[in-house]
This record gives C-alpha cells, sequence and structure tokens, in this order.
C-alpha cells in the first residue's frame, strides 16, 4: 500500500483479499487521497482502476480485483472537488473526475428531493485566472435549467446548490378556533363559509353564534377584516360568504369570554387554595377537593365570605357561618369509628348540604388550644435526663427539671444552657440556677415543642480568645473581671480593640464593658466558670474618623485664637 493512505506499507492479506480489503487494512485514503482513482499494479504494469463512487454509491464492485503476492495498490492525490448543498438527498463535497456535468454530480448526491426546485439549479464557480477582473470579481454564478445540467461540466471549486419550492400552499383556506378539526381545508370554486366549516368537522356545541371573522389576502400582501354571524351550532351562516384562496375563518367559543370562576378554601384542611368553581358545588365537595379536613378541625362551624350583593359603603365581603358535623370526617374504619385524635363534640350528622357561590372563600376553624404532643429534652446532670412531653401549654423550666428529678450534686445550674428550635431562635442566655430558687423569675420561661435545657457539670476554666498574644484557657479566679483574663493571656494586640471585649458566660448570656462619663469608672463584667472573653479586631475606620474629628476640632480652635489675636490688636 502506498500512496495517500494512513498507514503505507506490506500487508499480508487472505488469497481471497481484494483491493478494498487491502485498502481497508491500510486505515483508507488521507484527507488528500483520492477515492475516485486507486491503481492496482501488477509486474509494473496497471491492472485495474478502481472508483470507490461506483461501490458506495451504486453498490457496483466489478474493478474491485483480487490481490495477488506482489502487487502494488496506490491511492493517488484526490482529484478536484466540487460542493453539492442544498435540496439534495445526500449534501456534502464531492471528488470529481474528468467531463463529469452538473447533472453527475447531483447524482452523486442521489438526486434532488421532492422540495427541490429542479428549475433553480445555481453554480458558484470561482473563475479561470485568466477571465479574473481585477476589481475582485473572481467568482461568478451560473443559474442552470434542468436540460443545461446535463451538459456544463463542473469543476474544481465549484459549489451546486439547489433552491427550495416555495413554502406557499395554493388551493386552500384555514379554520380556526371551535371547531372540531381546525387546519386546512381544500378550497374549490364557489366553495362557502358553511363548506369550510363542515370539512372542519363542524362547530362545537358551546360556539359563539356572534359572529365570524374571515381575514383575506389582497393583491398587496395585506389583508381585510370580514365578518358574519351564525344561526346556530350546526353551522348555518347568516350571510354565507364565498370564500377565496388564503383565507383565514376565525370562530370563537363561549368559553374564551367566560372569566375563570374559582372557590377558595383554607384553615384545618389538607390541602387549601383555589379550585375551579362547578355549578352546584357545596362545601363537603370542596373539602374532598382540598383532601379531607385536618384532624385539628372545628367540626361545629365554618365561615363562608361571600362577595357582597352590592358594594355602596366600601363593603368588599359578607361573612356568614354554616354548620358542619362529624360526617365531615372521612377517615373512619368499617363499623364508622373515628381514628383520629380526639376533639371537641359534633353533632352526628349529616346536616344539610350548603351550596357555594362562584368567588366563596371558606374558611375551616381550628379547635380552639388544639395541638398534639408538645415535647422538650432535658439533658446534662439532671437525675433522669430525657424527652418530657409536655403537660400543659403553661410549663415551665422549672417545672420540667423537678420531673427530671432535679440536679445532680455535680450541677453547675449557673451554666445551664437553653435551646429554641422554634422560628430559628438558637441558643438563649437564662440564669437557670435563680429560675430554679425563684419561678416568678423571667428566666423561668414558658417551654415550646422542641426545646431543650443542658446542666452542665462546673468547668473552672475561662477561655480567653481573638485578638490577644496568646489565646488560651485562664484557670477561674473568683471576683477577677474581664482585664484580668485579657492580661493573663498576653494583653491585646496592637488589632485587638480590648474597649470592646466581651464575656460570654457559660449560661450563653453576653456581657460587655459599660462605659460611664466623667470620673466614674467603667463597668468591667464579671467572667464564670465556662465563661469566654472575646476580644475583637479593632475597627479602623472609627480611628481614622477620631482623627478626622480631631484635626477639625483644631482647625476651628485655631481659627477662634487667631480672630481673638486680631480682635485684641484692633
Amino acid at each position: 500500500m502506498v500512496g495517500d493512505v494512513e498507514h503505507p506499507g506490506s500487508y499480508r492479506i487472505s488469497s481471497t483479499g481484494t483491493a478494498f480489503s487491502a485498502l481497508y487494512a491500510a486505515g483508507g485514503p488521507t484527507r488528500n487521497g483520492s477515492l475516485r482513482r486507486i491503481e492496482v499494479r501488477r509486474g509494473g504494469k496497471v491492472v485495474d482502476v478502481l472508483d470507490a463512487y461506483d461501490y458506495l454509491l451504486r453498490g457496483d464492485a466489478t474493478h474491485d480485483v483480487r490481490l495477488e503476492t506482489g502487487d502494488v495498490v496506490f491511492v493517488a492525490p484526490h482529484g478536484p472537488r466540487a460542493r453539492i448543498v442544498g435540496e439534495v438527498l445526500r449534501p456534502a463535497t464531492y471528488e470529481l473526475r474528468d467531463r463529469e456535468t452538473v447533472a453527475d454530480a447531483l447524482r452523486m448526491a442521489g438526486g434532488i428531493t421532492a422540495e427541490g426546485d429542479a428549475r433553480r439549479v445555481t453554480v458558484e464557480r470561482v473563475l479561470p485566472v485568466a477571465e479574473r477582473a481585477a476589481n475582485g470579481r473572481d467568482r461568478t454564478v451560473l443559474a442552470l435549467s434542468t436540460e443545461a445540467a446535463a451538459t456544463v461540466p463542473v469543476g474544481a471549486g465549484d459549489v451546486v446548490r439547489v433552491a427550495p419550492i416555495s413554502d406557499r400552499v395554493r388551493n386552500r383556506v384555514v379554520v380556526r378556533g371551535n371547531v372540531w378539526s381546525p387546519g386546512l381545508v381544500a378550497v374549490e370554486p364557489g366553495m362557502r363559509l358553511s363548506d369550510a366549516l363542515k370539512r372542519a368537522g363542524g362547530l362545537r356545541p358551546d360556539t359563539y353564534l356572534g359572529r365570524v371573522l374571515i381575514s383575506r389576502l389582497r393583491a398587496d400582501s395585506t389583508r381585510v377584516q370580514l365578518r358574519t354571524s351564525l344561526r346556530d351550532s350546526t353551522g348555518s351562516v347568516t350571510d354565507d360568504l364565498i370564500l377565496r384562496e388564503d383565507d383565514e375563518v376565525r370562530v370563537f367559543s363561549l368559553t374564551e369570554f367566560r372569566p375563570l370562576r374559582f372557590v377558595s378554601i383554607a384553615g384545618a384542611v389538607r390541602k387549601g387554595g383555589r379550585f375551579p368553581y362547578r355549578e352546584g358545588m357545596t362545601v363537603r365537595d370542596l373539602v374532598l377537593l382540598a383532601g379531607g379536613l385536618d384532624q385539628s378541625a372545628f367540626l361545629n362551624e365554618a365561615e363562608i365570605a361571600r362577595l357582597p350583593e352590592t358594594r355602596a359603603g366600601g363593603v368588599t365581603a359578607t361573612t356568614v357561618r354554616v354548620p358542619l358535623d362529624s360526617s365531615y370526617l372521612a377517615e373512619r374504619t368499617a363499623d364508622g369509628r373515628y381514628l383520629g385524635p380526639p376533639g371537641l363534640p359534633a353533632s352526628a350528622g349529616p346536616g344539610p348540604e350548603v351550596t357555594l357561590n362562584a368567588y366563596d372563600y371558606v374558611l375551616i376553624l381550628r379547635q380552639p388550644d388544639w395541638s398534639l404532643q408538645r415535647a422538650v429534652w432535658v439533658t446534662g446532670e439532671v437525675r433522669f435526663p430525657g424527652r418530657y412531653t409536655l403537660t400543659s401549654q403553661a410549663e415551665r423550666l422549672s417545672d420540667v427539671v423537678r420531673r427530671a428529678g432535679g440536679l445532680t450534686s455535680l450541677a453547675f445550674a449557673e451554666g445551664g444552657a437553653f435551646f429554641r428550635t422554634r422560628d430559628s431562635v438558637g441558643r438563649v442566655g437564662i440564669d437557670l440556677a435563680h429560675a430554679l430558687r425563684d419561678p416568678g423569675f423571667r428566666d423561668n420561661l414558658v417551654l415550646q415543642d422542641g426545646d431543650s435545657v443542658t446542666v452542665p457539670q462546673l468547668n473552672p476554666v475561662v477561655v480567653v480568645k481573638g485578638e490577644v498574644n496568646a489565646p488560651t484557657g485562664v484557670a477561674y479566679r473568683p471576683g477577677a473581671d474581664i482585664d484580668y483574663y485579657v492580661k493573663s493571656a498576653g494583653g491585646a494586640k496592637r488589632t485587638g480593640d480590648e474597649r470592646r471585649a466581651y464575656v460570654t458566660q457559660a449560661n450563653g448570656q453576653v456581657e460587655s464593658r459599660i462605659q460611664r462619663i466623667f470620673v466614674l469608672p467603667d463597668g468591667k463584667p464579671e467572667p464564670r466558670p465556662g465563661g469566654v472573653v472575646t476580644v475583637p479586631l479593632k475597627d479602623l475606620n472609627e480611628d481614622l474618623q477620631a482623627t478626622q474629628r480631631l484635626t477639625a476640632w483644631l482647625g476651628i480652635l485655631t481659627s477662634l485664637a487667631t480672630l481673638g489675636v486680631l480682635l485684641k490688636r484692633g
């Protein structure tokens, strides 16, 4: 295998191997290799020439000769190429042989498709060097008929383009809207509007009879609006117009003009929201559409907000209470027993149905003070840690700690940590020791579902962190203030703002310095066991602002002094 092939060289093939077998073994021609002239040489003579297009495009393997030992298969460089584009079956770039015409090129591309216009075949051609002008006219376009395509040769660099036929569909009208089979309808001379409506499947029962619109195309491509009306839904037309080609008929339905009517439900139902209104709909129907009542529903009555008969005086809605009963509860056993939690007593029912109006808003009330069991966690140094269910809505922190057996001998009540998950509150600083001593103390909070309290052991260490030279833990010293612990950690850095240092006590409470005026000393918090002292980063903008204020005051004072000197001299 020699010439423009991917892997030239010698190959061992079977006794039945052909030129195509050798070409396949060598990886085929390169991008520069020819598919139209593949020579088989034997004993220094060309014994056959293979045109791969004969096999690939027509399935003709006549020249795929069987090879013998010592044969040479030579792939020459490709010849001229032309590109076939547009409405042909196989648009691509094709290699050309001598004396091939545009018609031959179209046959190589599979021929013109059904949507191709054989009358509009063009050839974009690169002019020979001798015909090129100095003003950049190096290309030209030839327009060919079907007959000329069989005689005009195709050359290197040509682009043969087959244009599509027109998109316009003749002899038709379009029927849109409220008919059973909207779309194109074939038009015949003298066909009337009623005929087109019948061919479109006829009118739907809810057709609007008041007007049918016909849009007619004029010679200048503008449209004029025509109209008529219907006598009934059978398609009988008041003024049965004769239709023309390209007319567009529009039939309307009553539903298009009807506003969206709905009813709404909210409150103690599973899936509240809006639902389409249906004439004769009742409260019970709407409850079923909303997935049924929630187990907290108040079964004695519901409220309906309804649009008023008149809006005089600024009235926007009127409300009415309607009765409910236990028959609205769908979750029951075979013997009729309700499986949900107990609630307020209700009448057995079923009571009379309550019919709804469009746009009614139904509110299913909830039972007063209704809730499932609520639980809190008590952990740490209590005798019986665990998850406790609240017995009333007024149960407080001290009550639950007492139910947990009280504190152990190792408990550090001052470091008690309280957390509230509801509304993502998080940790709440409380004085648990005071709350346990005095149930009326403000920190003896009323508990909510998901609350938790942890009572730790005594931790006689105060942690110092932030902008200090040596962040560390310092042994607790009774009566020592925040400055003692900052100094014990090497003092504040140059970037540390010691005036804004604060303490987070073990119970979550945060205490900071209290700056007093005149000669009174600042109030300094005293960290307790388990507390954390934090020295924050200094705000450099504040120092800059202070410097600017000082500079401004100095400027004012200087101006005043200068003014005084001038007045004194005067």
